[in-house]
């Protein structure tokens, strides 16, 4: 009997999640195409592996039993990868990464170049995914890793199936139509009376700003909520209202647009997250090293960049 470690994935989901809509989702398919897979390794066993209850899909005892093997089969595949990347002397492997925009733009790019040039046998690839998703997607096996973000007005708590690796420190700052703030650094209290462009509450950006603005005593006006921090900053230019905007997000300022530093600091820490079990992977910690150079040239180093590799648990937040 031969079972496709995709499939096996799928019914770890399953197990996890007790719905093929929610398994779906956290393996980034569609969920005919998760029940058509599934279906296909109840062929594959010739035995009956689920029952359905309802809208939920139960295990039966032997779905149970094969899930519990998937588990340590997976377990078992990650680990032989990691043995293999160790005990080769250059390192040959594609690795899957969830970014999202400012990130994308502004840190992979030099990385990548810079470890195309040292370690050419490790290519990545990306997706970019919202920010809350990427943590997850990770500790779900469809990612290697990705780029996290914990704010310092939202403190988070870390799931211990993943690792993080601090990456860059960046400060955020109010964004306004030009001429509308006449200072060059404003107090975030100062802003209350402006209508706001905003992400939605659910967004860790939304919430992170929500949270700092409450703390400074007042409830943000917003007049559009939009999740794409482009869109916001056009929106800016155009005089419709103010946002906040990270170092990262910076080169998406249109003209129009003027940036005011805050005179008490809002800051986000941008990690790589991956999965515990491959703490030990070259490769992860080479791309590490690598975004962590690229932070740094553009001032955004963590006290962790001056020791290479340095990692604590990373959390899967709450939305």
């Amino acid at each position: 009997m031969e079972f496709s470690l995709q499939r096996l994935r799928m019914l770890r989901e399953l197990n996890r999640r007790g719905t093929v809509t929610a398994a779906a989702v956290a393996l980034h398919y569609t969920a005919s195409a998760v029940s058509q897979q599934l279906a296909q390794l109840e062929r594959d066993v010739g035995a009956k592996l689920f029952e359905r209850l309802g809208r939920r899909v139960q295990l039966t005892d032997l779905g149970m039993l094969l899930a519990e093997h998937a588990e340590e089969i997976l377990s078992s595949v990650e680990r032989a990868t990691v043995a293999l990347e160790e005990a080769q002397a250059s390192v040959s492997v594609r690795l899957m990464a969830g970014v999202w925009a400012s990130v994308a733009s502004g840190l992979l790019p030099p990385a990548l170049t810079a470890l195309a040039t040292t370690h050419p046998g490790i290519r990545v690839r990306t997706r970019e995914l919202a920010p809350e998703d990427t943590a997850g997607a990770v500790r779900d096996g469809t990612l290697d890793f990705s780029f996290v973000i914990e704010y310092s007005s939202y403190p988070t708590t870390w799931d211990p199936a993943l690792t993080r690796s601090e990456i860059a420190v960046e400060r955020l700052h109010a964004a306004v139509p030009a001429g509308a703030v006449p200072f060059p650094t404003v107090a975030l209290h100062a802003l209350a009376e402006h209508p706001w462009i905003l992400a939605g509450p659910r967004s860790h950006f939304g919430r992170a700003v929500r949270i700092a603005c409450q703390t400074s005593g007042f409830e943000p006006t917003i007049n559009h909520e939009v999740g794409e921090q482009a869109t916001a900053l056009a929106m800016v230019a155009a005089g419709l209202g103010i946002t906040l905007v990270s170092d990262l997000g910076l080169s998406l300022c249109p003209p129009g647009v003027d940036v005011i530093a805050l005179t008490e600091p809002v800051t986000r820490t941008v990690s790589i997250a991956y999965r515990t079990g491959n703490t030990r992977r070259t490769s992860v910690q080479l791309v590490i090293d690598a975004v962590r150079a690229a932070a740094a040239e553009k001032g955004l180093a963590t006290q962790a960049a001056t020791t290479p590799t340095a990692a604590t648990h990373v959390e899967s937040p709450a939305t």
